[in-house]
């Protein structure tokens, strides 16, 4: 057995530290009545029993910057106001190349440190526990930024405590640095599985989400309830050089200045609901933005290290070449809102910077699709008119079928490319749950096409969007609120119209294994970003390219790079993606990605899609006999969403939507909202032909057998 050792001593004052103390303080006080219209207790019914609360939950961000790199505890707390046991599973986002690698239970005065295991057997060994009565907590990755919590046994009138640490990196763009936190996990739209029969060629299309059931939650009508689960957060920054503006788009945030190079960030309020993304960035003080940014950490005889460099910005060509330019835009339920307006606002933005010469297409989509030409036109006034009118009448409905509008907007009918640069622009909020449907077909399908992915609204899918722009070969632009609209659009427009760094390639002069393997097309302001394990980080590093035509060339000295802390955990998650990259698109067997995830994963103490963190309490603790009540954690509504336009219409008015396809290894639980009966809203998309038919023939089937059967007199 692997045991991982949390990388850090625990607090003594644990329990009544500030940080923790701020968790515990916004669950305090008596349970809520229900009221009219606004907040009510949220009821947990299990079987044919009597309804009881569900646990409530509060969470801490703890966030520590350090250069390139940052070291984030998620500190999440589970109280039990009940006189039942209870077992709650919570699911909830992080950053999409968060390094999951260490967990902790605290129960009263135990705390217990998880081990890292194969995925299967934290399960079984959680389940064990569970069914013995003791508390336990199971952490498992469903998508790179996406990850559940099961806390088991959970005693009456009981707290019980989950700590989780992750390392990521830091983003970069230009002189402009950021950090994201994503709080909620958005509702996801999942295709129907196709019916389950065999074929005359054999088995049935698999499911395109096999685990539909895992990513899926309760969610709450903020119409009808008031924002749960809320959450505090502090930054400590250390930026390694001067600061200048420290800002925050999508929160209110207090900003101390211990130095020049230092800032403590937390949120003015205290305490926040978690319904939208945290993002935070930071610039240096003029004339103080590091070119290169060279970092190196030594663990476990072995070094690894992070190169982070800033091209120079080429001069734009006196005639730019013409452009092809293909609008997507997804106007499905989930962006329904603020979202469709934002999304909107971007596009007519794209059309804009559109010049004489260039060609264009919109496609927009929800369970449909439609595409505004038949083919690419001309962007004269007239075209460009029909186009504004196309945006300005859209709105949000439906499912969010992605795969075909990608599919199309790829199609190149000149492949060859005659001196046109072919670019998509795809706006979307990314709530699906096949990207792996979508990661293929780009990395099948995008030929010669740079896609550009903009992602809408106060939680999009980030690991979709960036995985995804990343395969394409363009870049990942997020608008978070309608303000930055403005400027987030122009900035990806000027980078749609510079040109690129093209035929990177990274050398060191000593044997390393390096990640990116392959190093992607740059953009104004982007830097190149180079991860890699080498025995001793000695000798140079040498990038190379064409810069608008020209060579460059930059040889890093490995020597003079600075110590850095959690770079081996960012080099080892980025190997780890680039294999879950090679097995979704062919480039490695599925076992070949699988071992070396699992290697890697085992190494590093990772939780990924094959290993789970666990903690187990020695000691039964649930008297035998005693039922478990069991429930699914509800999440808020992402901010400014729609919940009719996401959910449907003439609903009953509960505030709690289950959404088919929870966890059906919970039982027969179920969140109710207090005094009403319970509900299942369907999905924003399902299978409704196919229901209807299946129906229809029923129907007819049930009149046929009537008409045959003999009449019965009274």
């Amino acid at each position: 057995m692997h045991r991982h050792p949390f990388p850090e001593p625990l607090p003594r004052n644990l329990l009544v530290g500030p940080l923790v103390a701020a968790v515990l303080a916004v669950l305090g006080g008596p349970p809520a009545k229900a009221e009219e219209g606004g907040g009510g207790t949220l009821l947990l019914r299990h079987g044919a029993g009597a309804p009881v609360e569900a646990p409530r939950l509060a969470a801490d961000a703890a966030i520590a910057v350090s250069g390139p790199t940052a070291r984030a505890t998620i500190t999440q707390a589970f109280r039990n106001t009940t006189a039942e046991w209870v077992e709650g599973t919570y699911l909830f986002p992080l950053p999409e190349d968060a390094a999951v690698d260490a967990m902790r239970l605290v129960v009263g005065d135990r705390v217990i440190v998880a081990d890292i295991r194969e995925r299967q057997a934290a399960k079984r060994d959680y389940e064990a526990a569970r069914a013995e009565g003791k508390t336990a907590a199971l952490t498992e990755q469903q998508r790179p930024n996406l990850f559940t919590n099961a806390v088991a046994n959970i005693a009456p009138g009981e707290t019980v405590l989950v700590q989780i640490q992750y390392q990521q990196s830091v983003r970069r763009s230009g002189d402009t640095y950021s950090l994201r936190l994503p709080t909620v996990a958005a509702p996801r739209y999942s295709p129907a599985p196709p019916p389950v029969q065999r074929t005359a060629d054999g088995p049935a299309e698999p499911d395109p989400v096999p685990d539909r059931h895992a990513i899926t939650a309760p969610v709450l009508d903020p119409a009808r309830h008031a924002p749960i689960n809320p959450l505090t957060l502090s930054v400590d920054l250390k930026a390694g050089f001067t600061l200048g503006a420290v800002t925050s788009a999508t929160h209110a945030i207090t900003v101390e200045a211990p130095s020049a190079r230092e800032r403590r960030i937390a949120l003015t309020d205290g305490a926040t609901a978690a319904d939208r993304d945290f993002e935070l960035t930071w610039t240096p003080a003029p004339g103080t933005a590091p070119a290169i940014g060279l970092f190196r950490e030594r663990k476990a005889g072995a070094d690894s290290v992070l190169a982070v460099v800033t091209p120079p910005a080429a001069a734009l060509p006196a005639a730019p070449p013409p452009r092809d330019v293909i609008f997507v835009i997804d106007n499905s339920g989930s962006m329904g809102g603020t979202s469709i307006r934002q999304a909107k606002a971007g596009l007519l933005a794209g059309l804009d910077r559109l010049r004489p010469g260039d060609r264009f297409n919109v496609i927009r989509f929800d369970d449909t699709m439609e595409t505004i030409f038949p083919d690419l036109a001309p962007a004269d006034d007239g075209h460009l008119a029909e186009a504004r009118r196309f945006v300005a009448s859209l709105e949000a409905r439906g499912g969010t079928e992605m795969l075909a509008p990608l599919r199309a907007a790829l199609r190149d009918a000149d492949p060859e490319g005659t001196g046109r640069v072919r670019q998509v622009v795809f706006l979307t909020d990314g709530a699906i749950g096949d990207e792996a449907r979508i990661f293929s077909a780009i990395a099948q399908e995008r030929g010669r096409t740079r896609l550009f992915m903009v992602g809408i609204g106060s939680a999009p899918n980030g690991h979709l969007m960036r995985h995804a722009a990343e395969l394409g070969r363009g870049t990942f632009t997020q608008i978070a609120t309608v303000d930055q609209v403005a400027d987030r659009m122009r900035d990806l427009l000027l980078k749609l119209e510079s040109p690129v760094v093209t035929d990177l390639a990274a050398t060191f002069s000593e044997e390393a294994e390096a990640s990116p393997a392959a190093l992607p097309d740059l953009y104004r302001g982007e830097p190149v970003t180079i991860a890699a394990r080498m025995r001793n980080a000695t000798g140079t590093l040498t990038l190379t390219g064409r810069i608008g035509g020209q060579p460059w060339r930059t040889v890093l000295n490995l020597d003079e790079a600075e110590t850095g802390t959690g770079i081996g955990k960012v080099w080892a998650r980025a190997r780890i993606g680039e294999a879950e990259t090679a097995r979704i698109t062919g480039r490695m067997t599925a076992e070949a990605a699988d071992a070396a995830i699992l290697r890697l994963a085992l190494e590093q103490g990772l939780t990924t899609r094959l290993t789970s963190l666990v903690a187990i309490d020695a000691t039964p603790r649930r008297p035998a006999g005693t039922r478990l009540a069991r429930t699914d954690l509800p999440l808020n509504l992402p901010a400014g969403w729609d919940f009719e336009a996401l959910f449907g219409r003439d609903l009953p008015q509960d505030p709690v939507s289950t959404r088919p396809g929870r966890r059906a290894e919970h039982g027969p639980a179920e969140l109710i909202p207090a005094s009403t009966r319970s509900i299942s809203l369907p999905q924003t998309g399902t299978a409704s032909d196919l229901l209807l038919l299946t129906g229809a023939g029923l129907l007819g089937l049930a009149l046929l057998l009537r008409a045959r059967l003999p009449r019965v007199a009274p």
